[in-house]
């Protein structure tokens, strides 16, 4: 199936004004709302002419404070029909006093959505909505901050151990 056949698959079943495609891109890709990312995904998953079976990736960007979004890049591929899509969801980015921005979690579609959620709830503080646990995987329980923001400032110290020079 070509990326053109499951863009239209999609606007079909969720909306030509709800479902976005970027085709202009090297990789295109497709941008769910975030209250459609579960039931997307359970399509894209469970549709007989999709099954995408496998999820290879999830990521994160920052877009910074200026632009003041954040992304959830995900990357889903069918084994047996030997397909790949990309889909994005943009989350408003959250100021030092308010909630972190939230997603939900897709890990009762496929279970390696567990961890990779984990990675990017740890370095981007992006929360991950009725995960079964969502807590830091790369950094220790204690760790200040999300590292891979972009105005994160790091600590001199951790536990009297120099981190900064």
């Amino acid at each position: 199936m070509t990326f053109l056949e499951i863009k239209e698959q999609l606007q079909h079943r969720f909306g030509h004004d709800v479902i976005q495609a970027v085709e202009t891109n090297l990789q295109p890709y497709i941008i769910i709302p975030v209250d459609l990312l579960h039931t997307c995904c359970t399509f894209l998953y469970r549709d007989e002419n999709m099954y995408f079976d496998f999820l290879s990736c999830i990521t994160g960007v920052d877009n910074g404070p200026d632009v003041g979004t954040m992304e959830v890049i995900y990357q889903l591929y069918s084994i047996p029909y030997h397909h790949g899509l990309m889909l994005k969801v943009i989350v408003q980015r959250n100021q030092s006093n308010e909630p972190l921005p939230e997603v939900p979690t897709i890990s009762s579609l496929w279970a390696t959505a567990n961890w990779l959620e984990r990675e990017v709830y740890d370095l981007f503080g992006i929360v991950f909505k009725d995960h079964p646990d969502l807590r830091r995987i790369l950094l220790p329980a204690d760790w200040q901050g999300y590292p891979l923001r972009k105005d994160y400032q790091q600590a001199e110290q951790y536990h009297g151990i120099t981190v900064s020079f």
